[in-house]
């Protein structure tokens, strides 16, 4: 067997699942406007692992998705990961989040898969792939405008997760193909997570660090009283 804990929470999804082989076994997961992650993802852990019937010895390794996403998010993520493979002495293997998110979709046709998360105002994160999911361009932070990706519209152009929401007011080709209902989880994470386990692509869980893309920005808290 080759038991994988799987742990996203990049977005608003707080998704587990474990997986054997690349295979899910068992899943859960709440997709909360609340980002209830610190309260649920413990519980959702030892839930998976108690419903599997296996021990939580028996994994072979833990994986989480590294980034982009929410800073918040992504320490709590990472940290609960960082913390059972210390715990049970278990390699930690990390999955890129638009990597796990273009797999939440099958095209059949030559076209373009861009996964995309909101990164506040008109800007997104994204990646493109093909549609079997080969890498085409890196990961970005960009600023959406009603140019963006035309260089991708030869071909039909698949856009989806929460960043795609607002680009439909933008863009206008007829060739942008808009996927509703899809964000990161852990069951995509499990076929790339055995990937990496059989390639032995692991982290230093002492130094490893979710993939942020930008730095986290405070909001100053506006006084609500007047000096006198």
């Amino acid at each position: 067997m080759a038991l994988i804990l799987n742990i996203e929470t990049s977005t608003k999804n707080c998704s587990v699942c474990i997986s054997n082989k690349g295979e899910v076994i068992i899943s859960k997961e709440l997709n909360d406007v609340g980002y209830s992650h610190a309260e649920k993802l413990h519980p959702f852990i030892l839930d998976v692992v108690k419903s599997s019937g296996v021990s939580i010895n028996d994994l072979a390794a833990i994986a989480v998705s590294k980034g982009p996403g929410s800073y918040t998010g992504l320490r709590i993520g990472v940290s609960a990961a960082k913390g059972l493979c210390f715990a049970l002495n278990k390699p930690l293997i990390s999955i890129g989040t638009l990597n796990a998110l273009a797999l939440s979709i099958d095209v059949k046709e030559d076209a373009y898969i861009i996964p995309m998360l909101d990164a506040r105002r008109m800007e997104v994160y994204s990646a493109v792939f093909t549609n079997s999911k080969e890498q085409v361009r890196e990961v970005k932070a960009e600023i959406i405008d009603e140019d963006s990706f035309k260089e991708y519209a030869d071909k039909k152009v698949y856009l989806l997760g929460d960043g795609s929401e607002k680009c439909k007011e933008v863009f206008n080709h007829s060739n942008f193909v808009f996927v509703e209902g899809k964000h990161p989880s852990s069951i995509q994470m499990a076929e790339l997570s055995y990937i990496k386990y059989k390639k032995n692509d692991i982290e230093d869980v002492a130094y490893f660090e979710p993939f942020y893309l930008k730095d986290f920005m405070v909001t100053p808290q506006k006084n609500s009283y007047k000096e006198l």
